[in-house]
């Protein structure tokens, strides 16, 4: 990472339905990198933790609930951009309320972890599918 590059914080969700299933979320066009598919979540606000950032962007991306407690830490991803440096922690979810619901996505996939790399995905996110092919 360069001096001048910003550090961006994203956290994200492995959103995993009881037939192992994960689900990925489609970038909706006029958004940069739109048409790739990405796990679900979003930039950690200041003030704000990893787990609340999930909270907020799970509901209103999604129209879920989650709670804390049902977030488990999983793995994350560091990535340089041109512009700046992701950081990504990635997390699991096995328990939810309401209806899983495209509200700012053009898609949504449950995929097996096996094929997801069927999907293209932002370089950050890509990594991801090995660690959840291999876990889940």
């Amino acid at each position: 990472m360069s001096e001048t590059q910003r550090l961006l914080l994203v956290a994200a969700a492995a959103l995993i339905d009881v037939d192992g299933r994960v689900l990925i979320c489609q970038r909706p066009e006029g958004k940069a990198l739109a048409g790739l598919w990405e796990f679900p979540g979003g930039k950690v606000e200041a003030g704000e933790s990893p787990e609340a950032c999930l909270i907020r962007e799970l509901s209103e991306e999604l129209g879920i609930e989650v709670t804390e407690a049902c977030l488990a830490p999983f793995v994350f991803a560091s990535h340089a951009y041109e512009d700046f440096h992701l950081l990504m922690p990635l997390y699991l979810v096995r328990r939810w309320s309401g209806v899983v619901t495209a509200k700012e996505h053009a898609g949504l996939a449950w995929v097996k972890p096996n094929r997801l790399g069927d999907y293209p995905m932002p370089p950050a996110d890509a990594p991801l599918v090995a660690w959840l092919r291999d876990l889940v």
